[in-house]
């Protein structure tokens, strides 16, 4: 049983002109043995992206990719599927499979922010394996409950909460919970000082935890079985 705080401010950041992006997790140039993964995540990145910057054509494999787009709108395109424009409030979910080629970049009207998660395959068969998939969906937040976001995978969710200033909520209890707090702030509470936009909470064999906003705030809440 355990309860970590990762800050945002211990975030490795990568630059580029117009481009920034803050990596939970070791990534290219930046690594730390105590940073791989967190059950199948492999990758959890804010992206700051300005105005039709972003990531040219690039090629994944065995990864299932998840994207919440915070801020603006963004263009995605891979191969055998034509341009997709997802907004703010959408998500997409790209499972790589044998392969696939993808670019992703903030429209040419405005500036992007999205976070992305890349899951590994806990089916060493399956990773790699089958056609490459993408889907886009809205999702429709109520404010102080978790609604589901996305299940990617058997054994792994993700949910968005929408929370008004002072309001509670009770975080699901699994053998793994990753809490990222996308904007806003949360209270002082057993567990930490406040947290600001940018830190989470992971937790491994906890039991139910509630947090409180300081202000208004979403969060970005993953489960996993294993």
């Amino acid at each position: 049983m355990t309860v970590e705080i990762r800050r945002g401010s211990a975030r490795f950041v990568s630059r580029s002109p117009g481009m920034v992006t803050h990596h939970a997790f070791s990534f290219g140039e930046h690594y730390d043995p105590e940073r791989l993964r967190f059950g199948p995540m492999v990758c959890h990145d804010d992206h700051h992206l300005g105005t039709g910057k972003g990531f040219d054509t690039h090629r994944h494999s065995g990864l299932d990719i998840v994207t919440w787009v915070v801020a603006g709108r963004l263009e995605h395109r891979h191969s055998g599927g034509g341009p997709t424009v997802v907004e703010a409030g959408q998500v997409a979910v790209l499972a790589t499979g044998s392969g696939v080629e993808h670019s992703e970049h903030a429209t040419e009207d405005g500036r992007a922010r999205f976070v992305q998660v890349w899951l590994t395959s806990a089916d060493d068969a399956a990773a790699g394996a089958g056609d490459p998939s993408y889907d886009v969906r809205s999702v429709p937040a109520v404010t102080g409950s978790l609604v589901e976001v996305a299940r990617p995978q058997p054994g792994a969710s993700l949910q968005l909460a929408r929370l008004d200033a002072l309001q509670t909520l009770a975080l699901p209890v699994a053998p793994k919970v990753h809490t990222y707090v996308v904007t806003g702030a949360l209270t002082r509470s057993s567990m930490a000082e406040p947290l600001a936009a940018g830190d989470a909470f992971l937790f491994t064999d906890e039991p139910a935890h509630e947090v409180t906003a300081a202000v208004p705030t979403d969060l970005l809440v993953w489960t996993f079985d294993d």
